[in-house]
């Protein structure tokens, strides 16, 4: 369906949200401040916080003090399209990023922090896993009803003994041929009372450990599951926890999401993005607070005038709203990573972190300021208070934040370093292959100089050869001439000789 603010985008003739969606990277430089941001953005705005200051703000309280859910308020968030702002409009959604989705729950947690908490986990922690790794059966099934804000889903990954610790799931599911058994009890479940479905997360192969963990599309109600009992918490009262206890439950096989064993990385990569729906959560407790703050400061006479010209007070409010605006950003960086799909792992631990503890700090700050009045229910002041403290503990404590940061960090370094060796080892393998072709090519001009000395040496011991053997000729012919000569010379004198012996015999006669 096309949510009421997309038809409010098209009525005064701006562009879909589709459409400015499908370019983030075009926006990139806008996240420096909401007045800076696309006016589609700023209408998400304008509607989100127009609603939360008529439809939640003067009823939070209430909420608040009697335990009671919003049921109505949820049901105008679905027409709003703000259950599902994420989800695509072919499934019910409004189709829009993690941005607005990052803008919208910050207002509503504004009005809100329990109606902040119950839209964060319906949109992050149940519509995100079953988008990415459901089958469109799946999708269709448990991804279209959740849209409307008539029913809401849950996310069921706490144990009673596991805490931080999510591959210790001691929930089991036993494979039995055309369905699965679950046993086992998930503590600390947002929506628990009022959810219609669950994404469950129990261990298949314990020999695994936590690549043995699956996660599970549990529908409710469904025999083998009851619920506990409605916690009573300091804060967010307005939003119903409890425990899921599964004995034998049967659910059909189908009901598997994803792959077996894929049940952690599903969980993970689901708590990132959930974390930023929690650190927009925690911003609009702070931002109200600030409010609360600013209003009481600029009435509350002292001294002859407002306590906000106090410098006392105005270095609180400067520390706030430093605090605040910086999370705020950290967050936005972290949306604007996933709506572009870029790694956002360490940039939405960052913004979680920023955030619940500038919710803490800013409330509590907000109490000092206004002093007395700030520890009453008369004013908002302390039920800020109370809700922000729990934005440090759930979807992971603020301790396990830094973990997070601080692995990331170490992956990164170890990359970059990794890659600076990789490319040492490549510039040092060209510098040793160039030194080994000029080391090749000064033997082969050496060895081409060789064969040029010994051509030029063996045409002079030729030349020298053939001089020699011309001497040697020319001696032979030399001595072979003197031989026949004499050999003449030696027939001549016989010849004279017997002519001679000839004539002195003739003359004798």
């Amino acid at each position: 369906m096309l949510s009421v603010l997309t038809k409010t985008v098209q009525a005064v003739g701006t562009c879909k949200f589709v459409s400015w969606i499908s370019a983030p990277v075009r926006h990139s430089r806008c996240i420096a401040s909401l007045s800076a941001l696309p006016d589609t953005y700023q209408m998400l705005y304008k509607t989100c916080r127009d609603f939360a200051e008529g439809e939640l703000k003067p009823h939070a309280a209430k909420f608040d003090r009697e335990h009671l859910y919003p049921g109505d308020a949820i049901k105008k968030m679905g027409e709003l399209g703000l259950m599902a702002i994420a989800t695509p409009e072919e499934l019910g959604g409004a189709g829009l990023d993690y941005l607005a989705y990052a803008i919208a729950l910050e207002e509503i947690s504004r009005g809100c922090a329990s109606a902040g908490v119950i839209m964060s986990v319906n949109n992050s922690l149940y519509l995100g896993p079953v988008l990415h790794w459901g089958s469109d059966k799946q999708k269709h099934e448990f991804v279209t009803p959740f849209c409307t804000g008539d029913i809401v889903g849950s996310f069921a990954l706490s144990e009673p003994g596991n805490g931080s610790d999510a591959g210790a799931a001691s929930t089991t599911a036993k494979d039995g041929g055309d369905k699965w058994m679950l046993n086992g009890t998930k503590c600390w479940i947002t929506n628990g009372y009022e959810s219609k479905a669950s994404v469950v997360f129990a261990t298949t192969d314990k020999s695994l450990k936590h690549k043995g963990i699956s996660a599970f599309l549990v529908p409710k109600p469904i025999k083998g599951l009851e619920l506990g009992k409605k916690e009573d918490k300091l804060g967010i009262r307005g939003s119903s926890t409890c425990s899921l206890m599964f004995e034998d439950c049967e659910i059909p096989k189908e009901n598997i999401l994803g792959q077996p064993g894929l049940g952690f990385k599903i969980a993970m990569m689901t708590l990132d993005a959930g974390r930023i729906g929690i650190a927009s959560q925690a911003l609009g407790i702070a931002q109200a607070s600030l409010d609360v703050a600013m209003e009481y400061a600029s009435k509350r006479m002292a001294f002859g005038k407002p306590i906000m010209k106090l410098q006392a007070i105005q270095s609180k409010l400067s520390d706030m709203a430093l605090r605040l605006e910086s999370a705020r950003l950290l967050t936005w960086r972290a949306a604007w990573l996933k709506d572009n799909k870029q790694p956002y792992t360490k940039e939405a631990a960052m913004g979680k972190l920023a955030a619940s503890e500038a919710a803490t700090f800013v409330s509590h700050q907000c109490i000092q300021i206004l002093g007395g009045m700030g520890y009453v229910s008369d004013m908002p002041a302390e039920r800020h208070y109370r809700d922000a403290r729990i934005t440090e503990i759930y979807e992971g404590t603020s301790e396990i934040q830094r973990l997070v940061i601080a692995g990331q960090l170490i992956k990164e370094y170890v990359n970059k370093t990794k890659g600076l060796t990789q490319d040492f080892q490549k510039k040092t393998a060209l510098r040793l292959e160039l030194k080994r072709t000029k080391e090749l090519s000064r033997q082969v001009v050496e060895e081409l100089k060789q064969k040029e000395l010994a051509r030029k040496e063996r045409r002079r011991e030729n030349i020298k050869r053939s001089a020699e053997n011309r001497a040697k000729a020319e001696v032979v012919q030399v001595i072979t001439n003197t031989t026949k000569l004499k050999r003449m010379r030696k027939k001549q004198l016989r010849f004279i000789q017997k002519r001679d012996t000839n004539k002195e015999i003739e003359a004798n006669k």
